[in-house]
């Protein structure tokens, strides 16, 4: 009887236990705005980076998801994150290598892209004026192709690097220099 008994209460244990395992193995879904990661150089040769969340379309229009004069993200979800290697310049200003976080203000014409000291922020809600490092006002040029997912790259120049941004028929590119 008792080793009836000590069997049924392993055999208990070992059920409940699997059964805790089964609910730690479940995943959630998919990200709706992923995240990704942008970059120029490798190894020892990185000179700049950037870890963002790219939002998609689905049917909406790029003015409705940033608004005209409103500090923006710059992609979804947790501030986008500037890593830049070496010492750059925005807008005539030096920029220490280091990491930031990257803000726009988007405008009809021109963007305002800003890197900020503010860091580990959901989206723009720990964005403060005081703690931009540096920013510079760059013009919207539009495409003939449409991007359905924000997205970032990078492309070295004699000056520097400029990094592009585009969403929808919407371009853009920030010059960063040495």
């Amino acid at each position: 009887m008792k080793t009836t008994r000590l069997f049924t209460t392993i055999a208990f244990a070992f059920m409940m236990l699997l059964s805790f395992n089964v609910e730690a193995q479940e995943f959630r879904g998919l990200d709706k705005s992923p995240m990704d990661a942008a970059s120029l150089g490798r190894g020892n040769d990185q000179v700049i980076k950037v870890y963002y969340s790219r939002p998609q379309l689905n049917g909406r229009d790029v003015k409705s998801l940033t608004p005209n004069g409103k500090v923006w993200r710059t992609g979804a979800n947790e501030a986008t994150e500037l890593i830049l290697y070496t010492d750059m310049k925005l807008g005539g200003k030096t920029v220490k290598a280091g990491t930031y976080s990257l803000f726009t203000i988007p405008g009809e014409k021109t963007w305002e892209v800003i890197v900020s000291s503010d860091r580990n922020n959901w989206g723009a809600s720990g964005y403060k004026k005081d703690n931009v490092v540096a920013s510079a006002t760059v013009p919207v040029k539009m495409a003939e192709d449409s991007l359905e997912a924000f997205s970032m790259a990078f492309e070295k120049v004699d000056e520097g690097v400029h990094m592009h941004m585009g969403w929808g028929k919407m371009r853009v590119a920030v010059p960063f220099t040495k």
